[in-house]
């Protein structure tokens, strides 16, 4: 049973991330250009000036923050900022979206188009100061996720309705050709974020339809938990034993006071404790 666990109405809320450190849930509404964050009732948010969308972090004080043209640092306790390597910078089509940190501590960020145009955004990998493109012509990127072996990396192009699953090596790279791990054309579902839990099942947001599903490491559909808002648009587990199953959501082009709320729900399941950004 899920229930409300922030009453902001996001545009288009996304990138939730529970701090484990700080115990405390952070989230983006990217067409507002904002950073939320609640505790024990207690609401914060910032402003910034470009679009915001996915966070890992690297301190009890510090976040790795994707915006339209860059990686940056972000001081919680100061609100400073501080600049770390371009990100399409030169290309105005397009705005970071889906992102998280690898157990290796390397941070995925996708990119797609202001309007999602076909095939403008791709998926990188900064790493100790590199940054790379990994993934091309991607439409809508979304469903970064990682098995907790750091072995196996998930994604997803919503446009294209797959999640795909690639092999990485002990520096956290990827090996070979990826593979379809689910494919949900068949079924009209639209797969968004993703987050994978401590026993390696994959839990997708799906754009549309009301819910979070969680598939098995071989892809078999085993649970799925609904909510008021239809646009769900990624979850993140947290919570003081990492089983509450958060979910944020958008109110864009949609009318109703659930959507654009953010959820919570109790699960038997566990959530990995996010992993750390090594700059």
């Amino acid at each position: 049973m899920s229930e409300v666990f922030d009453t902001r109405r996001c545009t288009l809320g996304e990138g939730p991330l529970w701090h484990p450190e700080r115990q405390q849930l952070f989230w983006f509404d990217i067409l507002e250009k904002r950073l939320h964050t609640q505790i024990n009732t207690d609401q914060q948010t910032w402003q910034f000036d470009e679009h915001v969308s996915a966070a890992g972090w690297i301190d009890r004080d510090r976040l790795l923050i994707a915006s339209n043209t860059k990686l940056f640092e972000f001081n919680i306790a100061t609100g400073t900022c501080r600049d770390i390597c371009p990100l399409e910078a030169d290309n105005s089509v397009t705005r970071s979206n889906d992102g998280r940190a690898d157990p290796q501590g390397g941070f995925w960020i996708g990119t797609m188009g202001m309007n999602a145009e076909p095939g403008a955004g791709a998926i990188y990998r900064y790493y100790r100061g590199e940054l790379r493109k990994l993934v091309p012509d991607v439409t809508i990127s979304n469903a970064i996720c990682f098995a907790p072996s750091g072995k196996t990396a998930y994604y997803a192009d919503t446009d294209l309705q797959k999640i795909w699953r690639l092999s990485l090596d002990k520096q956290g790279w990827p090996m070979g050709t990826p593979d379809v791990f689910v494919d949900l054309a068949a079924d009209k579902l639209f797969p968004d974020g993703a987050v994978v839990d401590a026993n390696g099942n994959l839990w997708n947001a799906q754009w549309g339809a009301h819910r979070v599903a969680c598939y098995s490491p071989d892809g078999q559909l085993i649970d799925t938990i609904e909510f008021p808002a239809a646009q769900i648009s990624c979850p993140a587990f947290g919570g003081q034993d990492m089983s509450t199953l958060f979910a944020t959501s958008a109110a864009i082009g949609i009318s109703g006071d659930e959507n654009g709320l953010t959820y919570s729900a109790n699960t038997s399941a566990r959530g990995q404790r996010e992993h750390p950004v090594i700059l």
